[in-house]
């Protein structure tokens, strides 16, 4: 269909044999844009909801963050706990102790023991937060 059939002009109203003798209604209301009062109130529904996912995700991001300072500043409590224990060990090792004395057997067992503990607490605590 071409442009001037469409809108009802006359001279293609001759060879077109229509019986309508205007243009069409719809037509005319999308050409001059009175649909415009549709468009608007589905522009403003996708804004609402494309904003409540921004919200949404935002949230998601801020948990996401707090969860990770989270688990630094409980990775530097341990380092700062568990460092010098591990140290007396290191230093007893190196400096000639042997690993059968009993400080060195109890410091060398409390800095296995003490990190596998916190770890199974970790491990039992995450399980329980999923499940």
């Amino acid at each position: 269909m071409r442009t001037a059939e469409l809108t009802g002009h006359p001279a293609a109203k001759a060879g077109s044999g229509s019986s309508a003798d205007g243009p069409s209604p719809e037509l005319l209301a999308a050409l001059a844009g009175k649909q415009a009062g549709r468009d608007r109130a589905a522009a403003e529904k996708t804004r609402r909801v494309v904003l409540a996912s921004l919200g949404v995700m935002q949230d998601q991001k801020a948990g996401r963050r707090r969860t990770r300072s989270l688990v630094l500043a409980l990775l530097v409590m341990a380092l700062l706990a568990f460092g010098p224990l591990a140290w007396r060990v290191a230093d007893d090792l190196i400096g000639g102790e042997h690993i059968s004395d009993i400080a060195t057997q109890t410091s060398l067992w409390a800095c296995i023991l003490c990190p596998a503990v916190l770890a199974a607490f970790l491990v039992a605590a995450w399980s329980r937060r999923k499940g």
